[in-house]
C-alpha cells in the first residue's frame, strides 16, 4: 500500500522487452536503501516487484495484463519515472489510500501556468468518470492529487511548485499519456450499494 507522495524522480537506465512482458532497470538510490528481493517499488503509480537490486538501481518485470493497464510501455532508456516504497505501519498517511493498481490511462490535454502553482487538465476514461468527483482524491503518475473540477471525460488538477519540480508531472507534456488510479473506497461502496448488494453481504 502506499500514499501518493513521491518520494524520488528516478531514471530508467534499461528496457528488455520480452515476448509478452518487459524487463526494465531503474535508478533509484533512495527508494533502494535497504531494498530486498520481492520488496514492491511503485514506478509512476504502478506497484513493481523488485527483482534484481544493487548500486543504486533495481530491476522489475512487467507483465502483460500491466502493459496493457498503464503507461509503462511507452517508457524507454532515459525516461524519468515517479518512485515511492510502500508505507510503513504507524506512518503518517500524508496522501491516501494508494495500491498501486492502476486503473486507467488518461492524456494530458492543457496546462495552464500561474505565478505560484499550474492547472492540468487530463482526459479521462468512460469507465472511470463516475469514481471523479470535485474535492476528491486520485492518483495521476502515481502522485496523490485533489481534484479540481470533474467533467464527464476530463478532471483538472492544480500544482504546487514542490510537485512541479520533483516529480514528472513538472516534464509532462499535451498529448503525454498519465496512469490513473482512482479512490479505492469509491469502487467498494459502488460494488457494496450496486444491483447485488444483498448478494455481496450474505
Amino acid at each position: 500500500m502506499f500514499t501518493g507522495i513521491v518520494e524520488e524522480l528516478g531514471e530508467v537506465t534499461a528496457v528488455e522487452k520480452l515476448d509478452d512482458a518487459s524487463r526494465f532497470r531503474l535508478r533509484g538510490p533512495l527508494v533502494t536503501e535497504g531494498a530486498k528481493h520481492g520488496d514492491s517499488i511503485a514506478v509512476n503509480g504502478v506497484c513493481l516487484t523488485v527483482v534484481e537490486f544493487g548500486d543504486g538501481e533495481f530491476t522489475a518485470d512487467v507483465m502483460a495484463e500491466t502493459l496493457k493497464r498503464s503507461s509503462l510501455g511507452a517508457l524507454e532508456v532515459g525516461s524519468r519515472v515517479n518512485l515511492e516504497r510502500p508505507m510503513a505501519v504507524g506512518d503518517r498517511l500524508g496522501g491516501h489510500i494508494v495500491q498501486g493498481h492502476v486503473d486507467g490511462t488518461g492524456t494530458i490535454l492543457e496546462r495552464t501556468p500561474s505565478e505560484h502553482w499550474e492547472i492540468v487538465k487530463i482526459a479521462l476514461p468512460a469507465q472511470l468518470s463516475r469514481y471523479v468527483v470535485e474535492k476528491g482524491s486520485i492518483t495521476v503518475d502515481g502522485v496523490s492529487l485533489t481534484v479540481v473540477e470533474a467533467a464527464a471525460d476530463w478532471f483538472t488538477i492544480s500544482l504546487i511548485p514542490t510537485t512541479l519540480a520533483l516529480t514528472t508531472l513538472g516534464i509532462k507534456q499535451p498529448g503525454d499519456p498519465v496512469n490513473l488510479e482512482v479512490d479505492v473506497i469509491a469502487k467498494y461502496v459502488e460494488r457494496l450499494l450496486g444491483p447485488n448488494a444483498r448478494e455481496n453481504v450474505k
